[in-house]
């Protein structure tokens, strides 16, 4: 276990030991309302580990912890998924360096943040220091992903212009994703890419590994329009994938693929889309969708 007292004389800056799970959650959690698997799930699970593990303690108090996640069987490297700060940013950019130092250089961070962040003093107020701090330890900030649920808002009716049916089989699924330069949702993107480089864009079928018949294909007079893949197993039912050849298809198929799940069970359906794609964020509302979260990626500044 590694102990480094300089050069913030009164703040202690060291790896966890394992069994030390309670000390990581003696730090209040800045921001309850966001949804993250617990520290000592973590641990059991694998994803965690004491060596990639940092706190900061002033005065017999953790003031800022930092976690990096790896589950277990993963082929990428370990992200910084849990970071913490109740001091001042250098204390948090203090922390990250000597992590970096022990992890071999920097990783990329995922940091979570309430919907609506800009909007909300308070959540800015304890959000500001961490990704001042991050930026301060040499990771430079790059997109936003915002997170959708669907939880059982009545759908609205579809425009009746499009029909829309499973996929025939993977061969279709695959020349219609190389069609798509730029799909609308991709939910999980990071992960797959972190835990199993995979680019979701490119490859969906290589991360979600479900039935053909999870994947709708929206046509406009037998001419393919869009491709929506979803997922009833993996985690929690989600829209995984959605892409378009026409626009206009987007709120039909947006519609056919939550009634699909919730047909199948479901009683929440999320859905993960960059933060940039206005139209796409304005569909996913009016369909009934709600803000949940954002991830903003910082990166290691050589990667840039």
């Amino acid at each position: 276990m590694t102990e480094l007292v300089m050069p913030h004389a009164d703040v202690v800056f060291r790896q966890l030991a394992a069994g030390e799970e309670d000390l990581f959650d003696s730090m209040p959690d800045p921001l309850p309302e966001l949804r993250q698997v617990g520290y000592a799930d973590g641990i059991a699970g694998g994803g965690y580990v004491p060596e990639r593990t940092w706190v900061a303690i002033r005065d017999g108090k953790v003031v800022a912890r930092a976690a990096w996640l790896l589950p277990p069987g993963s082929s990428g490297s370990p992200w910084l998924e849990r970071f913490d700060l109740a001091a001042e940013a250098e204390v948090g950019a203090a922390l990250l360096r000597r992590a970096h130092e022990a992890l071999g250089g920097p990783q990329k961070y995922y940091a979570a943040l309430p919907a609506h962040w800009r909007r909300r003093p308070e959540v800015l107020a304890v959000a500001g220091p961490r990704l001042e701090a991050a930026r301060l330890a040499g990771l430079t900030e790059g997109g936003e992903r915002v997170r959708f649920s669907w939880a059982g808002t009545p759908l609205p009716e579809a425009s009746g212009r499009y029909t829309v049916r499973p996929a025939t089989d993977a061969a279709e699924i695959n020349a219609l994703v190389a069609r798509i330069a730029e799909p609308d949702v991709l939910t999980g993107a990071e992960i797959a890419q972190a835990a199993g480089g995979v680019d979701l864009a490119a490859d969906p079928l290589a991360w979600f590994r479900g039935p053909v018949g999870n994947w709708l294909v929206a046509l406009d007079g037998g001419e393919p329009a869009g491709l929506a893949g979803t997922a009833g197993d993996v985690c929690y039912p989600m829209l995984g994938y959605l892409g378009l050849l026409d626009p206009g298809a987007r709120g039909d198929l947006l519609v056919e693929a939550v009634r699909v799940l919730e047909a199948g069970g479901a009683r929440e359906v999320v859905a993960d889309v960059d933060a940039h794609r206005v139209r796409v964020l304005a569909e996913l509302e009016r369909t009934g969708f709600r803000r949940l979260r954002c991830r903003i990626l910082f990166e290691p500044a050589e990667v840039h």
